[in-house]
């Protein structure tokens, strides 16, 4: 970081700023969330004041700044707007204001999307393991941030609207192209299928090869992307690091389902490179009955945005408190199905169509990775 702008801890230019708000039993209450990685805020379904454990919520101004402590480490911080304004919050997520002579909300607002940045509060995070780290109000505001002039804060936020206003445009026509290649996988498929309607347990068996976890050996993890991203492999874990009893060790043409978030995508195939690897029991393995599903043709039906929405129907619950999808729930699914003929014939469509893909995403992720070098540029004054 460019040692030009002088460093502040955040504590000096933004403050603490609760407006708690006793939970009524008779009253529904608007609630808001977090994303992860920079990606603001988002309306959350609303929550019935006798039906929660929180004795009381944060209500939102438009002027807030919000953090998770649950996933702050993991740029789960966001500028509010009037959008949210008289909105909800659960007593997990905190609200600061800034000190307006100093420091202008939208300059950091930009930097709060700053991987460095979340990498360094990471480091002031406490807790074991992703799911139990948290980060308190206190960390938040030790952490160091670059302070220009506001009118030098002022003037690098311009620069950055201007510039990413460009950067969606060319964003938006590589997504159109992109959700085109997944919409002809879509059209594909029905067409071969016709009217052919199975469930899925006509095509699909469950088959899990349960693997007793034992003391002294290591276990390559792997995860299950959503929205159609599919398998990858995490680091391994020994028995001193999970309370699992057993893992699922996946085999040729398995495919994986994420109980709690295969509603929205959370499903693949094992592609051959994480064949002998684990997964946890919350993720449910299948196998294709001869004769009636091909894997690699299945690879790329379960990767629709089409399919995802039918697995969304299939599981209960609301947003993300949806229910798990089990299997017996997930085998009665309905869908038209060609013969293992046609589905042949279609592989080496969907093997140039996921070509195209791989493309698509790529130059997607490029686009992407060019906010984080814009935002190193400013806080380096070379904006």
């Amino acid at each position: 970081m460019n040692q030009g702008y002088p460093l502040v801890t955040l504590g000096e230019v933004i403050k603490l700023d609760l407006d708690q708000v006793r939970v009524d039993p008779t009253t529904t209450y608007e609630m808001v969330g977090v994303y992860s990685f920079g990606r603001g805020l988002f309306r959350k379904e609303s929550v019935q004041g006798n039906n929660t454990s929180y004795k009381y919520f944060f209500r939102l101004k438009a002027t807030h700044i919000v953090m998770s402590q649950l996933f702050g480490w993991e740029g789960a911080l966001a500028l509010s707007s009037s959008k949210f304004e008289g909105l909800f919050v659960s007593s997990q997520f905190p609200t600061f204001l800034c000190h307006e002579t100093r420091l202008d909300r939208h300059f950091l607002g930009w930097l709060i999307k700053r991987p460095s940045f979340w990498e360094d509060l990471g480091t002031r995070a406490k807790g074991m393991g992703d799911r139990r780290r948290t980060l308190n109000p206190n960390s938040l505001l030790r952490s160091t941030i670059p302070l220009p002039t506001l009118e030098e804060q002022r003037r690098i936020v311009a620069r950055f609207e201007e510039l990413m206003v460009k950067v969606e445009e060319v964003r938006s026509l590589r997504q159109k192209a992109l959700e085109e290649t997944e919409a002809f996988v879509t059209s594909l498929h029905l067409s071969l299928a016709d009217s052919k309607i199975v469930t899925l347990d006509e095509i699909l068996t469950l088959d899990e090869q349960q693997e007793q976890v034992l003391f002294g050996k290591k276990y390559p993890q792997v995860g299950v992307k959503g929205f159609g991203g599919g398998l990858f492999a995490k680091e391994a874990i020994d028995a001193t690091q999970t309370t699992y009893k057993a893992f699922n060790c996946l085999y040729e043409g398995a495919l994986v389902l994420s109980q709690v978030k295969g509603w929205e995508g959370a499903i693949g195939i094992c592609p051959s490179n994480l064949i002998g690897k684990y997964v946890s029991p919350e993720y449910r393995t299948f196998r294709c009955i001869p004769g009636k599903a091909i894997p690699e043709y299945l690879s790329a039906l379960v990767a629709t945005p089409w399919f995802w929405t039918k697995l969304k129907d299939l599981t209960r619950g609301m947003g993300g408190r949806r229910e798990r999808t089990r299997p017996e729930q997930f085998l009665k699914m309905k869908i038209p199905m060609p013969t293992v003929e046609y589905q042949q014939k279609a592989i080496s469509i969907f093997n140039k169509i996921h070509n195209m893909k791989l493309v698509r995403l790529e130059a997607i992720k490029e686009l992407d990775a060019l906010l984080p070098s814009i935002l190193d540029k400013a806080f380096k004054a070379e904006l």
